[in-house]
């Protein structure tokens, strides 16, 4: 189990009342799409994901990056019980779609920049530090499953 400070649960919860879900979401996961090219794999049914300004203008993609933005908020929601949270999108993530697990911890440093460059100078190192342990908490939670 993991434990929170109250300066780390503000931090959480004040990052997603701060950032647009229609922006934040579809510009973390665009930018997985085009830095790491072969996780496009996965979207194959999205359509023309032939080059990042096709990537970007998918809605597809927009759509899916608001769909794991609020996948997010429910782990805020249930920072003290996020792999329980999370047991379905694990089972469905691993054993239907067969994601490589490896993917999670990519699409995490890309929301991590894109968040940074959002709120930036309030994306301080303790925010920063605080972000990325709920992050690792949200992977973790999702790898669960995996054999």
């Amino acid at each position: 189990m993991v434990e929170w400070t109250d300066f780390e649960r503000a931090t959480i919860q004040n990052i997603f009342s701060k950032i647009d879900y229609d922006v934040v979401g579809p510009a973390a996961l665009t930018r997985c799409l085009v830095v790491y090219p072969w996780t496009q794999r996965y979207f194959a049914k999205f359509g023309n994901l032939y080059n990042a300004d096709a990537i970007s203008a998918n809605p597809n993609v927009k759509a899916h990056g608001k769909t794991v933005l609020c996948g997010l908020e429910r782990a805020v929601k249930n920072l003290d019980n996020i792999k329980a949270e999370y047991t379905e999108l694990s089972v469905l993530h691993s054993e239907k779609l067969q994601v490589d697990p490896d993917n999670f911890l990519l699409l995490a440093d890309c929301l991590t920049v894109v968040i940074a460059a959002q709120l930036g100078e309030d994306f301080t190192a303790d925010v920063h530090a605080a972000f990325q342990k709920f992050l690792a908490v949200v992977v973790s939670a999702l790898r669960k499953q995996y054999h």
